[in-house]
Formats: C-alpha cells, sequence, structure tokens
C-alpha cells in the first residue's frame, strides 16, 4: 500500500464548544500542553496541575485519485484517549487505550472523486486518569494508506530471524486475497536490483504467505553496527491487481536461559534507563527528531537499553533505536484491574488486554531494538492468585504472537508485600475523598500532599520521605518473597522494581530464575555491575528514570527554596528524576553512570550548587547528587564545595590551581567524593591504577567575567517542516558554562515557528509555550520548526535570536531536504 503522511490540515476544537472556532493544527499536537494549570485542577501533582479536557479534530478527506473498489486506510498511531473516528456523520471505530496505534478503514464509505469529514474525538476530562504527565489529543502521527481492491495489509509483512551465522530469515505475508508474491531483500539505502536475495511465493486464498530465505552476504543486527535491510514485496492478486509494499529489518536473535541473555548469541548486560513517552519541552507529542534526539543523547551517555515506562512506545522512537544500535524493552501498561487513579483504564482492560497486546507486538514485531516485553509496571495484582493467573495468560498471548521475545513484569517486591496486607491499595472510597480534598491538598503543604494517595504514588511518597533504603531493605523480607514467587514462575524474566538487596540471595534460591532490574536508583549502579558480572542471570539494570519528565512532579526533585517557593504542590512542573534533564542536559549522575555501568572509564568531575551549600532541599529517595560539570560559582569564593569524580580507578587526587586538596581510594566503587572551599581557577581530578600509574584527568575550569549567550543547534541543517534543538546557553567569551548567571529570556524566529522554549526547572509556573523563559543553572532550549514550503520562495533557511535584554544571540539554520547529521554531545 502507498502511505501517505496525513499530519497537516487539521483543525481543533474543545468538544461540543459550539461556539469556540476551530484552531489549525500539525500533528502530532498535545492539546493538553496549553491548558491553563490550577491549584483545583483533579489531576494535581500527577500530571502537574493541567486542567483536563475534551477535544475533537476535523479534515477534509478527498478521493480525486481513487476508484470505486480501491482501498483507504487511516493509520492513527496515538490518539489519548478514548479515542472516536467520524466520517461525516458515522461512527467508524473507538479506541480506548491511548497508548497503541489502530486503523480505520474507509473503503468504499466515499464515492470516487468526492469528500468527507474526518472528525477525531479525544478525551482527557475525566481526571485524574494517569500517574504522570500524559498528554491528550492526536499526539502520534497519521498515515494514509491507499491500494487498489487488492493489497497488501498495512503491518501485513513480518520478518523473524532464523540465523546468524550465516544470516536467514523467515518471511511471513498477510493480503486480502490469494495471488503470488515476489520478495527482495535488499540493504536499506540502496535501489532495486541490487537485492541479496529474491523468492516468489505463492499466496494462499486467505492471503497468506510464507518464505525461508537465506542471507550469506548479510551482516547481523547489534548495537555497535546496527546494520538494517529492507524487503521488498510485490504483490499480484489471482485478479491481476498489483500493490507493493516494504518493512524495514535487522537480522538478531534472542536466547535466554542459564546463560543470561544472549543476542546474536553472545551474553549482553542490559545497561538501560527507564524513560517516558514526552519530549519535555514539546509534551507528548512525538516528533520523529525529538525521538531521536532522545535515543541519541541517552546512548551518548552511556547507556544500551531503554525501558519504555509505562506504556508502548512510539513507531518513531523504535526507528530511531534500530538506527542507532539501542534495545529496548517495550511495556504494556501501568495497571490491570486494581486501579491506581479513579478515571484510569481499569474498567477497559478486561475486554481490550488481548487487543492491545497484540496491537503493540504488532508494531514492534520487525524492530531488531526491541529485544524483550513488559506486561505491566508494579502491578500489586501479582500478588494475588487472581492475577498470578492473569499473568500466566498474558505471558501466554505474547508468546504466541511472538515467540522470538521474553516476557517480564516489573514487580515492586517490597510494595507487593504492603498491599497484601492493605496499606497503599485503591479504593471507589478512597478515591472520593481524595476528589474531594483535591483542591485543598494540591495548594497545601507538604503534608497533605500525601494524603490519600494509593497505589504506587502512595509507595513513592513514602520513599521519598524515608529514603531509597526504605524499598530495598523492605524488599528482603522473606514475606516479599511468598507474595512474588509465584508470579515470577510464570514469566521468561522476574522483573525487579528496587530489589537489589535480593539479587544475590534469590540467585542461589532459584537457580533457573533470570533476574532484571526493571527499575533501580542511580546510586546502585555499581553493585549491579559487579553482581551481574558473576552471575549471567542478572541480566540488566534500567535506572529510574533516564530523562526527566512532565508530571509525577518532584519525585525525584533536589531543589533548594531559591528556586522553588515550597517543595511540593502547585507550580512544579517536573519528575526532576533524570539522569539528563528536562531539556537532555547530562548531569553529573549521567557521568556517573557513563562510568560505573562500563561504557567509560573517566574521570569525570561534577560540583553540587556551591551556591546553596549547607542548605535543605526537598526530598527525594531518586537523587544521588545534583551536581554539575561546573566550577563557576561566582561570590562563593570560601565557602565549603563538594565535589564528586567519577572514574574507574584505584585512587584519586584532586587538585585545586596546582596543588592536592585530597586524596581518595576506591572501595569497590567508581564514586570518590572531597571537600575543599571554592575559589576561582582549575580545578583537576587525577586517576590512578594500583600500581600509582596515572591513568586519566580531567578539569574544570572558572569562567571568566564576560558573560554572553551561546547558542548550539542539535543539527547542521533541518528538513522542511523538520525540527531543530537550540541550546542556550550563558558562558563566558570562551564558551565555560556559567550557571549562576540568571535571566529571563526570550525567542524570535524567522523562517520558522517556534514549537516551544523553556528550561529543566522542576518547578516551573511559566511552561513552555509563552516564547519566553527564565534560565536554569545558566540553560534553556528551544525547539524550532522549519517552514515546510522553505526554498519555494527566497533563501532555505531559519534565523533564531534569542535576548533577555543585556545579552543576545542568533543563529542561521540551513533548511534542505535531506537526512542532517545531529550533534547528540551538545544540544
Amino acid at each position: 500500500m502507498e502511505a501517505t503522511e496525513w499530519n497537516q490540515g487539521w483543525r481543533y476544537r474543545h468538544f461540543q464548544e459550539k461556539d469556540e472556532s476551530w484552531t489549525s493544527v500539525e500533528i502530532p499536537h498535545d492539546a493538553m500542553l496549553g491548558e491553563p494549570r490550577r491549584p483545583d485542577a483533579p489531576s494535581g501533582a500527577n500530571s502537574g496541575w493541567f486542567v483536563g479536557r475534551d477535544y475533537e479534530y476535523v479534515k477534509e478527506i478527498r478521493t480525486d485519485k481513487l476508484g470505486p473498489h480501491d482501498t483507504m486506510i487511516l493509520e492513527f498511531e496515538g490518539v489519548y484517549q478514548h479515542s472516536e473516528v467520524w466520517l461525516d456523520d458515522c461512527k467508524l471505530s473507538f479506541h480506548p487505550y491511548g497508548y497503541t496505534g489502530f486503523f480505520v478503514d474507509l473503503s468504499g464509505k466515499i464515492q470516487p472523486g468526492g469528500k468527507g469529514l474526518i472528525r477525531v474525538v479525544a478525551r482527557n476530562a475525566e481526571q485524574p486518569n494517569s500517574r504522570w504527565y500524559s498528554g491528550a489529543g492526536i499526539y502520534r502521527p497519521v498515515t494514509l494508506w491507499t491500494a487498489g481492491a487488492q493489497y497488501i495489509c498495512p503491518d501485513g509483512i513480518k520478518v523473524s530471524t532464523l540465523g546468524t551465522d550465516p544470516c536467514a530469515i523467515h518471511v511471513s505475508l498477510q493480503a486480502s486475497s490469494a495471488g503470488t508474491a515476489q520478495i527482495s531483500i535488499l540493504p536499506t539505502g540502496v535501489q532495486q536490483g541490487e537485492s541479496l536475495a529474491d523468492v516468489e511465493v505463492p499466496v494462499d486464498a486467505v492471503g497468506r504467505a510464507q518464505a525461508d530465505i537465506n542471507l550469506p552476504e548479510a551482516n547481523p543486527w547489534s548495537p555497535e553496527s546496527p546494520s538494517l535491510y529492507e524487503c521488498q514485496v510485490l504483490f499480484v492478486s489471482s485478479s491481476g491487481c498489483q500493490d507493493r509494499a516494504r518493512a524495514r529489518f535487522g537480522i538478531r536473535t534472542v536466547a535466554w536461559g542459564d546463560q543470561g541473555l544472549l543476542i546474536n548469541g553472545v551474553r549482553r548486560i542490559l545497561k538501560g534507563a527507564c524513560v517516558h513517552h514526552d519530549n519535555g519541552i514539546l509534551g507528548a507529542c512525538a516528533w520523529p527528531e525529538a525521538e531521536e534526539r532522545k535515543v541519541r543523547l541517552l546512548k551518548h551517555n552511556g547507556y544500551n537499553a531503554i525501558r519504555s515506562a509505562h506504556n508502548p512506545c512510539s513507531k518513531s522512537l523504535l526507528e530511531a533505536c534500530d538506527r542507532l544500535g539501542m534495545l529496548v524493552l517495550d511495556e504494556y501498561i501501568d495497571h490491570w484491574y486494581i486501579h491506581k487513579t479513579v478515571h484510569d483504564y481499569v474498567q477497559y482492560f478486561p475486554r481490550w488486554w488481548r487487543r492491545d497486546l497484540t496491537d503493540m507486538v504488532a508494531k514492534d514485531f520487525n524492530h531488531p531494538s526491541v529485544i524483550m516485553y513488559s506486561i505491566g509496571n508494579e502491578v500489586s495484582e501479582t500478588a494475588q492468585s487472581k492475577g498470578i493467573g492473569l499473568t500466566r495468560r498474558m505471558v501466554e498471548v505474547l508468546h504466541g504472537l511472538d515467540a522470538g521475545r521474553p516476557v517480564t513484569c516489573g514487580v515492586n517486591i517490597f510494595f507487593n508485600f504492603l498491599s497484601s496486607i492493605g496499606l497503599g491499595v485503591y479504593s471507589d472510597k478512597k478515591a472520593a475523598k481524595e476528589a474531594a480534598q483535591g483542591a485543598k491538598r494540591n495548594a497545601g503543604s507538604e503534608q497533605n500532599r500525601h494524603r490519600g494517595a494509593v497505589g504506587s504514588q502512595f509507595f513513592n511518597d513514602m520513599a521519598g520521605i524515608m529514603g531509597a533504603n526504605f524499598m530495598k531493605t523492605g524488599a528482603t523480607l522473606p514475606a516479599c518473597d511468598r507474595r512474588t514467587r509465584g508470579a515470577f514462575a510464570c514469566m521468561d524474566v522476574a522483573g525487579y522494581n528496587y530489589g537489589i538487596k535480593r539479587y544475590a540471595g534469590d540467585l542461589r534460591r532459584y537457580p533457573h530464575r533470570l533476574i532484571l532490574g526493571t527499575e533501580t536508583f542511580c546510586s546502585d549502579a555499581d553493585e549491579f555491575m559487579r553482581l551481574a558480572h558473576r552471575n549471567p542471570r542478572l541480566i540488566g539494570d534500567f535506572v529510574w528514570a533516564g530523562m526527566d519528565y512532565l508530571g509525577e512532579v518532584g519525585v525525584g526533585a533536589w531543589e533548594y527554596r531559591q528556586e522553588a517557593p515550597q517543595f511540593s504542590g502547585f507550580g512544579w512542573l517536573t519528575a526532576g528524576s533524570g539522569r539528563l534533564d528536562l531539556t537532555g542536559r547530562p548531569l553529573g549522575e549521567a557521568l556517573y553512570t557513563r562510568v560505573a555501568l562500563g561504557a567509560e572509564t573517566g574521570p569525570y568531575l561534577a560540583v553540587r550548587p556551591v551556591n546553596h551549600a549547607g542548605e535543605r532541599h526537598s526530598p527525594s529517595a531518586w537523587k544521588m547528587t545534583d551536581a554539575l560539570d561546573s566550577w563557576s560559582w561566582d561570590g562563593c569564593e570560601g565557602r565549603t564545595a563538594q565535589v564528586e569524580v567519577y572514574a574507574r580507578a584505584y585512587e584519586v587526587a584532586l587538585m585545586l590551581n596546582g596543588r592536592c586538596v585530597g586524596r581518595s581510594r576506591s572501595h569497590e566503587g567508581t564514586r570518590f567524593r572531597f571537600s575543599c572551599p571554592y575559589e576561582h581557577g582549575v580545578l583537576e581530578a587525577l586517576a590512578y591504577d594500583r600500581s600509582g600509574q596515572l591513568i586519566g584527568r580531567r578539569e574544570l575550569r572558572s569562567a571568566g567575567t564576560e558573560t554572553m549567550i551561546t547558542l548550539v543547534a542539535d543539527r547542521e541543517y533541518v528538513r522542511p517542516g523538520g525540527l531543530c534543538f537550540l541550546r542556550v546557553r550563558y558562558t563566558d567569551d570562551q564558551g565555560i558554562d556559567k550557571p549562576m548567571v540568571q535571566g529571563e529570556l526570550v525567542g524570535h524566529v524567522q523562517g520558522g515557528r517556534l514549537l516551544a522554549l523553556g528550561c529543566a526547572a522542576p518547578y516551573n509556573p511559566e511552561g513552555f509555550l509563552k516564547g519566553h523563559t527564565r534560565s536554569y543553572y545558566g540553560q534553556a532550549l528551544a525547539v524550532v520548526q522549519a517552514d515546510r514550503s522553505a526554498g519555494l520562495q527566497g533563501p532555505a533557511k531559519f534565523d533564531f535570536e534569542i535576548s533577555d535584554g543585556r545579552h543576545q544571540a542568533a543563529i542561521c539554520i540551513p533548511i534542505r531536504d535531506e537526512e542532517s547529521t545531529t550533534e547528540e554531545s551538545h544540544a
């Protein structure tokens, strides 16, 4: 079938607001991001106090080029949520889950040469319905598929690997009728005629065909060498109708057992990060450039895997993972039949979970980056006999759909036990009481914030108050083992959330159990790597979280009174829980995990904000440190600086302006901590091995007196209609960051439009859509979309200017209709 991007020309308004004018939008579009935030918003801290509303989108569709028997299908990759699709006055579909895609068949419903109005309803008014910021509307792309009367179905080509030495694949095909199929396998980017293999197979009466194809000249896909190929199919039906389709794939095997997780026969340790679906200041919009940037930044910072928490990820993210060599654990959902919020998906789950899993697998099947599925996150149902049975059925369904990938579930071991004795369990009575007290709680004190919380939020609040060891130590109780062993026995891989203190004992107790840290604290990376090297059945670790995200506010933030007048409540916007902040800036914790997980040996240097030395910060179990890679703390001379060095070394010496101010030896870790008085100059770390040989050094320099704004783009040029990310930094004239400089920044664009401008501050009343933002630790981020008509009239470029009234900067980015190389380490 022919695929046409169908993202322009839409209009939207609030549902059934007949007096409201329509607003033109381009898909992907997050309608919730433009809503007001109010202290009495029912979603409260979950969403960052955004108001929830229902929306309708409309777009005209025409059939000028279609015949009376031709096929026309619309694909929606993600609509949040409870979506309805109408053609004029006829309702064509209903799809309740907001994180899986669906198809709507329009064939024969519009006369050739005619037109109709597509209307999409997206409902988000019933709040709260999520524990994090969901976004709303048509937030992932839309595609129009067209073909003749007989065709290859969308997602109708499936490629699985038979072997990698030599390479061989199995191709299955689903068409609308009988006929023949000519299958060609090509490396990506080459033309027809340069194929590695060509075969012709019959298509049976129900439209199915299969072929085993040997590809001795092909290369396996791996994170280090992500080789991709294209399966091109020419289908000729029995009546002579033709259709073409193509699918991209990689050749790789996944095996699991007592030798651990094997990819292409080689053991892999997953060094992963959990990520939410939002793209920071862009909200929930799944722009391809934003999804790729997320993957590129995480890989650059040492991670080789991501967990899609807690819902299936977008196609764009998987395509980026395929190209860049990032492994993926794709996760289905955050709850089963027990509510976590009053209006969540529970009422639809029993009737829809099989369909949802089918949709997720259909999306993932051809992507070599996807190496595992997760059926849920912190579902306390796994402690019940009913839930154990459901675990078994869900795993069986996934194995039936895709036998080539293992299945896990993220289980919080300690919280399963607490739920089993009645702590933190949802009830309608609790939910009603919570809703009645919502305004008071949301605007009130830190103590009131925790009243009435249930499920994961209840447990997260407890951990925030009591610290990381609360969960890790609690998980060692014998009762925790009893409440998890039944569900774990149903899975291929046991997913432990915050259960690192159980790893060694459970590996002995269950000699064939595979363990995956589906959710972990950053500070446990060193211990995880020591254990994983000793036992192959400990297959990986996913830190919470890789990048900061919207909603679930403050759960991972260390914030000070200067930046947040209160430590919880209205005005907070992000979780503050990323090793990379909301703008993608690597924090000291990212430098630590680069070293701890083995991507680099270091040393790296980071310094806790010296201007806040000795001050109390907001509580969080998910923050290891708030150190930044900067030694520019003007006005803090003489104050005690807390310095951290991350290195795979026996000993580290810390030098300040040429003199030694501290030495520290390793205690089986890669994090070295020092204290010294701050003074302007050069801070240097020297790393030594056990024999006293210098194995690495790194320095931080204080910025000079001059202050300027520096702009760094994430790509050399941008395609028409494409996105460019621009990092805004206060620096000196040598480009050294100045985190102490604060300013109110205003952006302007010519040759494009400013999609978002914002900073990484967890407490952020302003948001990202006003064209101005304050800086946060001297930085901000702008996202610009280039004009689609670039090059048709005038020069093909866009100009971005930013100013705070005292300083200003400008940058000109060419617009070209071709791929661009991104600069992942800067923007």
